[in-house]
């Protein structure tokens, strides 16, 4: 029997943000930082360190770490007072070229693609806010980028 070739799908933006790589990689990396945009989290400096991001809803493994550079880590969802999650590994990549910043997450569940597409644009949003001064809440910008996706939130909040 032979194998087979799958078709991955993935989610890419890339974001001109106007800082500084410094600036920019401290909003990615920083405990004191990754609330502004992500929720409470740390993200151990260094390939094989831990990653626990959201409270602790999000895990996983530095998998490339180069400052100023790249940012890779696995990203495993899960639910409250689990240690194993139901849910499949995805790996995100945040590349840095001067002040152009390119994250992609992969693979996504077809059912999943509008609302990852709906978060990591808020969240990129923040990050773009944060680096200007500007501190709004993630609530606030849900809805116009739920409609740029098509992401219904009452429904999203249901569960």
């Amino acid at each position: 029997m032979k194998g087979e070739i799958l078709a991955e799908s993935a989610v890419r933006f890339v974001r001109e943000l106007g800082a500084p790589a410094a600036n920019i990689w401290t909003f990615l990396t920083d405990s004191r930082k990754l609330p502004e945009w992500y929720g409470e989290g740390a993200i151990e400096p260094r390939e094989g360190g831990a990653v626990s991001l959201m409270g602790g809803h999000v895990r996983g493994v530095v998998t490339g770490w180069r400052p100023q550079e790249f940012l890779g880590y696995t990203w495993n969802v899960f639910s409250a007072g689990e240690s194993v999650s139901r849910f499949p590994i995805s790996y995100l990549e945040f590349t840095l070229d001067g002040s152009k910043l390119t994250l992609i997450h992969r693979p996504i569940p077809q059912a999943m693609q509008s609302q990852t597409m709906m978060g990591w644009h808020t969240m990129l949003d923040l990050i773009a806010a944060g680096l200007a001064g500007d501190f709004p809440k993630r609530s606030d910008l849900f809805p116009k980028n739920a409609e740029r996706y098509g992401v219904d939130l009452t429904k999203l909040n249901k569960g």
